[in-house]
């Protein structure tokens, strides 16, 4: 990669973007929800940028552990996915943001399939 940091990468932007959309509106869910949708579905959203992050830390090391961590970040999306759907079947968004967000999670996981590939 270059000589910047991770938050130089769009696929980081982006995906700490949405996470932090996802936390504001989570903070809406049931409180019943705390532990269970509202916690999964910010760990997931999280875990994508968070990812990136220390996988780019590791790449001084080898690209093989930065591949690594954006697989594991690609599974975050996924999974973040999952818990969009419960959240609108559940009826806490709307079809709206449950597009926007599944978009969003689209789009990235195809920009992170983009860059393990490059490595």
């Amino acid at each position: 990669m270059n000589n910047g940091t991770f938050r130089d990468l769009l696929v980081y932007q982006r995906s700490y973007a949405v996470s932090l959309e996802i936390y504001r509106k989570s903070a809406t869910f049931p409180k019943e929800e705390r532990y269970a949708i509202t916690d999964q579905l910010r760990r997931s959203a999280t875990s994508v940028c968070a990812n990136i992050a220390e996988g780019y830390g590791r790449q001084m090391t080898s690209d093989n552990d930065f591949k690594r961590f954006l697989v594991i970040s690609k599974g975050s999306a996924q999974e973040s996915v999952v818990w969009i759907d419960y959240c609108r079947d559940l009826g806490y968004i709307d079809d709206g943001i449950w597009a926007a967000w599944s978009k969003e999670y689209d789009e990235i996981s195809r920009m992170l399939y983009s860059l393990i590939k490059k490595l």
